[in-house]
């Protein structure tokens, strides 16, 4: 278990809705992530869980329910300005499935393009925190490659440079290993454990259950668009308390 918890909440989900064709997906979910943890969202698929983080920096807009990021707060109920989401979104950073990075760029500026072009910072600042954050990911001599020359691994390790040069309040990361080969997973996972022991706060979807009870200062458990179960890995690994959380673990376990 990794995090550093200061008891101070930095992310409130409260009531958020969200529902795509008619479908509701979130049905009324209240969500709070303290300075310093590190939340992990587990459960099937279609059970909301991408939703629900995509909704912290409005990448889904909810229907409903209000959203506050370090003091950033956003009630869905009423009218939203495109002003209120930007500002929503300069507390986090998105790690994506796909990498998301610009296959016309290099490694190097990727990383800093957020840095200049979102932030406003110096070009030479942006290449000094740019560095930085690569070498924290263990990328230094990358900074001039181009994507395609590189791993799925490498390209998720600059993904994650990104999201640390930004010096985010959150870092949002959806299912960071999952398109990636078996052998590079655990070089990814142990950034992230990396990243997590400095005190960032994270918000982690994830499928990978001991890496969750490894990461994680805390677990959530999601079923049909609510959270069925929460609290720490031990608890909700070791000791489910609901059939369906018990049969999702016993599934996931013996593959």
């Amino acid at each position: 278990m990794t995090g550093h918890d200061t008891g101070e909440t930095i992310v409130s989900l409260k009531g958020i809705r969200k529902s795509f064709s008619g479908n509701e997906i979130l049905k009324g979910v209240d969500l709070e992530v303290r300075k310093g943890e590190v939340l992990a969202i587990l459960g099937p698929s279609g059970s909301g869980k991408t939703t629900l983080l995509r909704c912290v920096n409005a990448l889904e807009r909810p229907d409903a329910g209000i959203v506050r990021v370090d003091g950033t707060s956003i009630d869905f109920g009423g009218k939203v300005s495109n002003k209120q989401i930007l500002h929503l979104r300069r507390k986090t950073a998105m790690v994506f499935q796909n990498y998301n990075l610009f296959k016309n760029k290099t490694v190097l500026e990727n990383v800093a393009q957020g840095l200049t072009v979102v932030r406003g910072i110096a070009k030479n600042e942006a290449k000094e925190r740019a560095l930085k954050a690569l070498s924290s990911v263990g990328m230094s001599g990358f900074d001039d490659r181009y994507p395609v020359q590189l791993s799925g691994g490498q390209q998720q390790r600059v993904s994650i440079a990104r999201a640390l040069a930004i010096r985010p309040d959150v870092i949002l990361l959806d299912e960071p290993t999952s398109a990636l080969d078996p052998e590079r997973v655990s070089d990814v996972n142990d950034v992230i454990t990396r990243v997590a022991d400095t005190g960032v706060t994270m918000i982690l979807v994830t499928h990978e259950i001991r890496f969750a009870r490894n990461v994680a200062s805390r677990i959530v458990f999601m079923e049909n668009g609510i959270i069925l179960e929460e609290g720490t890995p031990k608890q909700v690994i070791d000791y489910p308390q609901s059939p369906r959380l018990k049969e999702f673990l016993s599934k996931i376990m013996s593959k």
